[in-house]
């Protein structure tokens, strides 16, 4: 068994299932110690292909625990600890699962299939119970990791990028989860008129902090739920990239830059129907970026350019005017959508169309003399 050609996950899964065994003294480790291993993870790849074929996660871990529990236990001096010889199967199938699937490195999913395959002993019997088949892993996988294959040793973070890196406007808009976003009629009309073009069709929304660069975003993406658009921007899906949570993590070079390639790519699978948000788009300019890599802005500008790639920027003035107009072919990629200060009545109506949501929220009446003393 090559260590080194397990993913960092999987190699995880089988010390824990190890450690499992020697704490309840069984001498051999077998399928039902690497399976509750494999789901001890909440988020873990396993796990959400069990969620996703209706399988009881919490009865297979009881089921699993009391399969253990039958096992015979070793005490007194340090004994080994053996590989069972359906764990040893498993790990087989799982190397030639990994062949099959073209990918490098052996993944929790290929352990899994493997358990589910191999035809014996206690965990197997479980999963068929629960209806768990190496077909149906199959046809949940292909949703999970889409037409990623894995060549490096960390592919999990790659897996569902958009919903891992991403957070979906438009899905929080029909459910209501969103202010209204009153006045600025014009900034979003304007913002749906760049989007609109058919090249240079990004627009970066700049304005002080604080005057409603993302509330723009916001009500662009309300009017798309409400079908308040032009033809080309129906049923578009408004996506805020979350630049904190892709770099939360990258300790090594090139770990970030991967990631945004996995964003990067599903968004090219969707064919055009997604407009991604990149709020404070100027530290693209050199995120991820370390001894030279190549940052961020670079793997966009051919995107944006081509026309692939539909992206909304917001910054600040000083801060455009520091990164993104010293970077002249990142500027002519975004057009500018200027955006003021609201003035006193703009503000007395965004406040008066808020004051019922703050109002149910803090359980107290707002007086429309305090709105008026509050923006004058």
């Amino acid at each position: 068994m090559r260590w080194d050609k397990f993913t960092i996950k999987a190699q995880e899964a089988i010390s824990e299932a190890q450690k499992r065994g020697e704490e309840q003294g069984h001498q051999m480790i077998e399928n039902e110690h690497l399976l509750l291993a494999l789901l001890q993870e909440k988020e873990s790849t396993v796990v959400q292909l069990l969620e996703k074929l209706g399988a009881n996660v919490g009865g297979i871990r009881r089921e699993l625990e009391q399969e253990l529990a039958k096992l015979p236990r070793v005490q007194g001096a340090a004994t080994q600890i053996y590989i069972g010889p359906v764990l040893k199967r498993t790990i087989d199938i799982a190397f030639s699962e990994a062949e099959r699937l073209k990918d490098e490195f052996v993944s929790v999913e290929h352990l899994f299939i493997g358990i589910a395959e191999v035809n014996e002993g206690p965990a197997f019997r479980i999963l068929k119970s629960q209806g768990v088949t190496k077909d149906r892993i199959y046809a949940i996988l292909k949703d999970i990791r889409g037409t990623q294959r894995i060549t490096d040793q960390n592919p999990e973070e790659k897996y569902q990028a958009l919903q891992r890196y991403t957070r979906d406007l438009t899905e929080e808009a029909r459910k209501g989860k969103l202010d209204p976003v009153i006045g600025r009629d014009d900034e979003i009309r304007r913002v749906m008129q760049v989007l609109s073009r058919r090249t240079k069709n990004n627009p970066v929304i700049i304005g002080e902090a604080g005057v409603g660069k993302t509330a723009i975003v916001e009500g662009l993406a309300q009017r798309i739920v409400a079908g308040d658009v032009p033809e080309t921007l129906k049923d578009k899906r408004v996506l805020s990239l979350d630049l904190g949570a892709m770099l939360a993590g990258a300790k090594y070079r090139g770990e970030f830059e991967d990631r945004l390639k996995a964003v990067l790519n599903e968004i090219d699978e969707a064919a055009g129907s997604i407009i991604l948000f990149i709020d404070e788009v100027h530290t693209l300019v050199g995120a991820g970026s370390a001894q030279g890599a190549i940052d961020a802005s670079n793997m966009l500008k051919p995107k944006l350019a081509r026309g692939e790639l539909r992206a909304i920027g917001a910054t600040t003035i000083d801060e455009y005017r520091k990164y993104i107009e010293k970077d002249a072919a990142l500027e002519r990629r975004f057009q500018p959508v200027l955006v003021e200060e609201p003035t006193v009545e703009e503000t007395i109506a965004i406040l008066r169309g808020l004051k019922e949501r703050y109002e149910v929220h803090h359980g107290v009446r707002i007086k429309d003399s305090a709105l008026i003393a509050a923006a004058t």
